[in-house]
């Protein structure tokens, strides 16, 4: 059978980088094929080729047994090939139905906007992933799940022989990668063939037939999914053994730090009527407090209403060491010794036009400011300690941050909230879309953070990863906290449970 795509010999050189190093591998028609890594391993480099993001390389790509050397995404597209990209990449003004269909518009005979024809076949495409967005919504104003689903509908409406999963399911509920796995196989039943990239082994190990795995720029294996274990790959992937993320050493929270007394946001013109509904729990320093919760549930809400970046119409009350504070911007929240790492990076985290000494410094810059202007001595001086404290892997402090792996970017973006020394960290999905390795540094690294007396609320879609950092857990369920765990009592089962409505259970 001729392979639907082959690489062979594939190299890739960037100035002091070599991304890829002689990659060659296949693909069949309509398998799913998983192609894993860590973050800098190669991936992102080899799909770019492959969907004519970039065009320059060694070595040869083929397509139904002929060499391709695509111009652009159109080239790629034409021969049937459409990319989902782990950052998303939507126009925020434009309606989904409009991202869906950007750049391919459907127009009526006399040339205009069909907007009713791309209204209907974008409320089909999102129909067929059981996503209930209305096609005339602005992208900018959907969640990230949301917007994650837009995309994947987007590549969908292209019809394409050969579809590239980037880490698709990286801001998914459970519910949400259900659906998927269901759309995949949809797709797969027309002969499509998926190549899936991907970080989480229970996907890679429930979807793939074959799997790839780069490190290095490097192909060290293609094997077939049922010959190999998880752990097997992971260590593939790494290079070493990566055991189980687990601190049972017990921490000694100190006083309490933070407290919320029956918060409520409201959420005009939607028939819930609120965001957090009578929400209550307390920060003690030395502390992680995990918040559990599917999509919507109000997970990220919580976390902006004390940063201060929602407008100040909540209710309740808000103590920092005892006293009620009501913060107006997210600065006077930093001001009074709280941080927040956001969910999404790409948006809301990164500065994708400074280096990585400016994105760290960033609300530090009164330090390495000298007579009125920026000392690039001092700024690198002031960077130097959150750099090697959080292991960020950078060619120098002025290399681009758009260069770093997420992994090192999501580390830089913790550096630059440790230069202004919080006492209270809030981590809103902190490990979104980055790899097993780069996962247990940052958890490795929150750990020691919190047991220096940092207190800290840590969002995440994996309860896997609240169950191995957190002290207590907490469940939010449509807006309300249905549930309170220490960690001892905590299971995924308890914790699905609450977060579904489907039991209640009393707070420890």
């Amino acid at each position: 059978m001729t392979p639907i795509v082959a690489f062979r010999g594939v190299g890739k050189t960037f100035p002091g980088v070599v991304a890829l190093d002689g990659v060659s591998f296949d693909l069949r028609p309509g398998e799913c094929h998983a192609l894993c890594g860590e973050n800098g391993a190669g991936k992102s480099t080899l799909m770019k080729l492959l969907s004519g993001v970039m065009g320059d390389h060694v070595g040869e790509i083929l397509v139904r047994g002929e060499p391709v050397r695509f111009r652009g995404t159109r080239e790629a597209e034409a021969a049937g090939i459409a990319i989902i990209h782990q950052e998303l990449n939507l126009v925020e003004q434009l309606s989904a139905a409009a991202n869906i269909f950007l750049g391919r518009e459907r127009r009526t005979a006399i040339g205009l906007l069909d907007d009713a024809a791309m209204e209907r076949e974008a409320a089909e495409l999102l129909a067929e992933l059981e996503c209930p967005v209305d096609p005339r919504t602005p992208a900018g104003s959907l969640r990230v799940g949301d917007q994650q689903l837009l995309e994947i509908a987007k590549a969908v409406s292209l019809a394409s022989d050969v579809l590239i999963m980037d880490e698709p399911t990286s801001a998914l509920t459970d519910a949400e990668v259900a659906r998927l796995d269901r759309v995949i196989a949809r797709l797969r039943g027309r002969g499509v063939t998926i190549l899936y990239i991907s970080h989480k082994m229970d996907e890679v190990f429930r979807l793939a037939d074959r799997i790839t795995v780069l490190r290095d720029g490097r192909v060290v294996i293609t094997v077939d999914r049922s010959t190999t274990t998880p752990r097997e790959v992971t260590g593939w992937m790494v290079g070493r053994d990566i055991a189980g993320h687990e601190f049972h050493g017990a921490r000694s929270p100190g006083p309490k730090v933070l407290e919320i007394r029956g918060l409520t946001l409201p959420w005009p013109d939607h028939p819930r009527g609120y965001r957090l509904n009578d929400v209550s729990f307390e920060l003690r320093a030395g502390e992680i407090v995990g918040v559990a919760g599917l999509m919507g549930a109000g997970r990220t809400e919580l976390l902006e209403t004390i940063f201060g970046v929602t407008e100040p119409i909540w209710t309740g009350e808000i103590l920092l060491d005892g006293h009620p504070v009501r913060f107006a911007h997210p600065a006077e929240a930093c001001a009074a010794g709280i941080a927040m790492v956001t969910e999404d990076r790409k948006r809301l985290g990164l500065f994708p036009d400074l280096d990585v000494a400016a994105n760290v410094s960033l609300c530090s810059l009164s330090e390495a400011v000298r007579g009125g202007l920026l000392s690039r001595s001092r700024e690198e001086a002031l960077v130097a300690a959150p750099l090697r404290e959080t292991g960020v892997k950078t060619p120098g402090p002025h290399a681009a941050i758009t260069g770093l792996s997420g992994g090192n970017q999501q580390k830089c973006i913790i550096g630059r909230w440790l230069l202004v020394k919080p006492r209270v960290l809030l981590l809103d999905d902190p490990t979104r879309g980055i790899d097993v390795g780069a996962k247990a540094e940052l958890y490795a690294l929150i750990d020691r953070l919190c047991r220096e007396g940092l207190a800290v609320i840590l969002t995440s879609s994996e309860l896997p990863e609240l169950l191995a950092l957190a002290d207590r857990i907490i469940v939010l369920s449509e807006g309300r906290l249905t549930a309170e765990f220490p960690r001892a009592a905590a299971t995924e089962q308890k914790i699905m449970e609450a977060a579904t409505g489907s039991t209640n259970h009393a707070r420890s």
